[in-house]
């Protein structure tokens, strides 16, 4: 009898347990979504205002310089929103761990934001076609300081997203509406990035500031080694991520130097409702990468993965049908009809890349397979750098070409990607976990 008790008792603490877990996941999954809606929902609000008030040629412009940042952004980022999200995962309840994690980690970045500066201010000052427009990719650059203070990886980590949710929600609306406020004409161009920037630096400061209360944890100085081991750690998930930067940021950059201004306008507008497309499941794979990564449940995976399919489909069909009203209500005649045509191939890109999405960290690398994760990424850069380039030699870099390439490019990425849950039989919870 006592024994059927126990076995009773331990069952029902189990099922505690998976409760606490299940709640903590759908916490951080609608803290996340609460989160990704405002950062990347809000620009395409003032998306249809900015390239009417400054014209298309000048918005390209502006998201030109937007588009050469982003290699900064990614350097400072080296990465760590995967690999120091892992770790702090994995010893949330260490606390002279999680110091070390955090100390390090900061100071890296911090590091790295300081040598980007002086690259840029380098290649900036040699290029004429970025010198000429000089102080809009400075200020530009002002981001890229707000990005290496910004901790979204500790609290994605200790799956505690709801502190930060509110305060970015409220800083990203206060800068959001003074775009509105501010920017009445083409020449107040450069107050978007500063007003973009402004808003990082506060959600940042007051992240850094919640960190130090309710985690009790300052930034230290830890050893050269100490910090070269967490940099090494995670330069494979720094390749991955400038990897996708030379399929999404590259496009534009590329169209800019060869096409011009107006045809980056064209194309950014499409892209930029294909990124926030994406970024509507990101907060799901944010979110199951850190549970992923510690309780190795893929059952559960398996059911939220078919769930983020079935959603995927029923959104790109209905915006294949209703794109045209939805362009023609937020953009003139003229933009509406090439961006229309660039976004019913980038519809396509969005089938293949969320399940890739879903695939990648939040399965493969919490799996014990981030190689090919990460991997997977790599091979496709390689593939669309050369594409890009016989586009160039050939000399047919245009806005439609290279939408067609960005398919192709999703493509392969999710077929490596499948044959590594195949080849390893990942689908089987126990051969899964076995595996890993």
């Amino acid at each position: 009898m006592a024994t059927i008790i126990k076995e009773m008792l331990a069952r029902l603490k189990s099922m505690k347990k998976i409760s606490r877990d299940k709640s903590r996941l759908l916490s951080n999954i609608s803290s996340l979504t609460a989160l990704q809606i405002f950062t990347y929902i809000l620009p395409l609000i003032t998306l249809p205002y900015l390239v009417k008030v400054l014209g298309i040629e000048t918005f390209g412009k502006v998201v030109m310089a937007q588009a050469f940042i982003v290699y900064f952004n990614l350097v400072v980022d080296f990465g760590f929103n995967f690999s120091a999200t892992r770790e702090i995962a994995i010893h949330r309840n260490n606390q002279e761990k999680l110091t070390e994690i955090y100390g390090s980690v900061f100071c890296i970045k911090l590091i790295l934001a300081f040598a980007s500066f002086f690259v840029f201010v380098i290649i900036v000052s040699n290029f004429e076609i970025l010198s000429q427009e000089w102080k809009l990719y400075y200020l530009t650059f002002l981001s890229v300081v707000a990005q290496a203070i910004f901790p979204v990886w500790f609290f994605q980590g200790m799956e505690k997203m709801q502190y930060i949710t509110i305060v970015n929600i409220f800083s990203r609306v206060i800068f959001t509406i003074l775009i509105f406020w501010t920017v009445n004409s083409e020449v107040d161009y450069l107050r978007v990035p500063i007003l973009n920037s402004l808003g990082m630096f506060l959600g940042g400061v007051v992240s850094i500031l919640i960190i130090r209360e309710k985690f009790q944890q300052k930034v230290k100085l830890y050893s050269f080694e100490t910090l070269k081991k967490y940099f090494l750690d995670s330069r494979h998930f720094f390749l991955s991520r400038i990897s996708v930067s030379l399929y999404t940021s590259s496009n534009i950059f590329i169209l800019g130097l060869f096409v011009g201004n107006v045809a980056v306008g064209y194309y950014s507008v499409a892209d930029k409702v294909y990124q926030a497309m994406q970024q509507v499941y990101q907060p799901i794979a944010s979110a199951l990468y850190p549970h992923m990564s510690k309780e190795r449940n893929v059952v559960l995976f398996k059911k939220i993965f078919i769930s983020v399919l079935v959603l995927n489909v029923a959104a790109i069909t209905i915006l294949f049908f209703f794109a045209q009203d939805i362009f023609n209500v937020l953009f003139t005649s003229k933009v509406s009809e090439e961006t229309l045509k660039i976004f019913y191939i980038l519809l396509v890109a969005c089938l293949i890349i969320v399940p890739s999405i879903m695939m990648g960290h939040p399965f493969l690398s919490a799996l014990g397979y981030s190689n090919y994760a990460n991997n997977s990424v790599i091979y496709a850069s390689i593939f669309h750098l050369l594409g890009l380039a016989m586009l160039i030699v050939y000399k047919n870099v245009n806005v439609y070409s290279v939408a067609y390439l960005v398919v192709l490019t999703q493509l392969l990425d999710m077929g490596i990607r499948l044959f590594a849950i195949n080849k390893y039989k990942l689908w089987s919870a126990k051969e899964a976990c076995a595996a890993s």
